[in-house]
């Protein structure tokens, strides 16, 4: 029997769980025309066995018949002996036919036990492995991708910050050189709110 973990040893891609899903329909097909096949020979077997049984019922009758023939040791023993030999044949036949179909009933069995037990479940544990896989990488996938937009994202603010910082330098530049004054007073200004001598300045 197959362990549980029991799987093929594949590289777990989209084209190959493709791949191993055309490989279990192959072998669901396969293992049920085997299953038929096997039916069918079982079908046969059960009526060779019931021939066999006929011919070794008819053969004892003749058996019977032919040894009296011979113990009265008469011309017509010959024949009776001759019949006798001929249902040997038959049965002889009918038990090699028989043989044969029990062979191939046990090899169809082996198969289909095998492809039951060995290859399908194989086959399942490596498609779930693969899909296992899959999941896997795409949430890996999925953090790198939101990781990149909290990056980019935080990139944006810190590039606006920057142009902010760069206009207020600017404009603080820009009244201290309308004003004549330094850049600290043109923020204190800014900040302060200018008081009632900068009634003119609108921001």
């Amino acid at each position: 029997m197959a362990g549980q973990n029991a799987r093929l040893n594949v590289v777990p891609t989209v084209t190959m769980l493709g791949v191993m899903k055309a490989r279990l329909v192959d072998a669901t097909r396969g293992h049920a025309l085997l299953k038929k096949k096997s039916d069918a020979l079982t079908v046969q077997f059960r009526a060779l066995l019931k021939k066999i049984v006929t011919a070794k019922e008819s053969m004892g009758d003749m058996m019977k018949t032919s040894s009296f023939a011979l113990t009265e040791v008469k011309y017509v023993a010959g024949k009776n002996v001759k019949h006798v030999v001929l249902e040997n044949v038959k049965e002889a036949t009918l038990k090699t036919s028989f043989l044969t179909l029990d062979e191939a009933i046990k090899t169809t069995n082996r198969r289909v036990n095998a492809l039951e037990n060995v290859v399908k479940p194989k086959i399942e544990n490596t498609i779930s492995y693969i899909k296992g896989e899959l999941d896997e990488l795409e949430r890996e996938d999925f953090f790198r991708l939101k990781k990149i937009q909290g990056y980019k994202r935080r990139e944006v603010e810190r590039q606006a910050a920057n142009a902010k910082a760069f206009a207020e330098e600017m404009v603080l530049e820009g009244i201290s050189m309308q004003r004549g004054i330094s850049i600290n007073a043109a923020r204190s200004l800014l900040v302060g709110g200018g008081g009632e001598k900068d009634a003119d300045i609108i921001f």
